[in-house]
């Protein structure tokens, strides 16, 4: 995993303020291969009902960038018991849970 472990505990932090301390994120995509360079921060977040707002996605990535600085960062917000998007399931299958 290419995070450090001040940005790993920074996003959990954030998404625990903005989506509720029972958020589940997960890093997915090229970050999670350590043979790989570059490349944006993918997370998947999921959150209980009534969480995947605009505004607390909004929220959340104007807090995270005040944690990390400006990095490029890509973010799908699930709730829990909805349905299953394509993009969920690669998340759970290829992430690791921060």
């Amino acid at each position: 995993m290419r995070l450090t472990p001040d940005e790993q505990d920074a996003i959990r932090r954030t998404a625990a303020a903005v989506f509720g301390a029972d958020a589940v994120v997960r890093l997915f995509g090229s970050r999670v291969d350590d043979a790989r360079r570059g490349g944006d921060i993918d997370l998947h977040i999921e959150t209980a009902a009534g969480r995947a707002t605009f505004d607390n996605e909004a929220r959340f990535l104007h807090a995270l960038e005040g944690e990390i600085g400006e990095r490029r960062v890509d973010f799908v917000v699930r709730e829990r018991g909805g349905a299953l998007r394509p993009i969920d399931r690669l998340a759970m299958e290829t992430g690791m849970v921060l």
